[in-house]
């Protein structure tokens, strides 16, 4: 019983050091589930995942995905509410940038425009 309570404390001590947080500014711009936005497929992700208006994607361009922004990482954007996750990428051709999911809501993302954000997420340490 005592070397699982050693075992647990020595967990709770290192699990902070297992995940650091890395924050970065990019420029971010919205996008929508629209034919027009996209292709045949508007509701498809990059990575195949099935997109609805409501949830809280973000698009990131290749270079972010390289620097740990895989899919499925949850991010925080300064200045805009809730946890976004990663589940698209933009196309190649853009660098430090990510994509706002708002569904069909073209109003939204057009009000939103560019803007330069800082965001934040946990990477695992090796």
């Amino acid at each position: 019983m005592r070397s699982i309570a050693i075992l647990a404390a020595l967990f709770l001590i290192t699990w902070p050091a297992l995940a650091a947080e890395r924050t970065l500014r990019v420029l971010a711009t919205a996008y929508n589930t629209t034919r027009a936005q996209t292709d045949a497929h508007p509701n498809r992700g990059a990575w195949g995942d099935h997109l609805e208006p409501g949830m809280k994607v973000i698009a990131v361009s290749p270079d972010l995905v390289r620097q740990g922004l895989k899919r499925g990482t949850k991010v925080r954007i300064d200045s805009v509410e809730g946890e976004w996750i990663v589940l698209d990428r933009t196309p190649s051709r853009y660098k430090n940038r990510i994509d706002l999911y708002m569904g069909t809501d073209v109003a939204a993302a057009r009000k939103w425009g560019r803007k330069r954000v800082t965001i934040r997420w946990q990477t695992e340490q090796e």
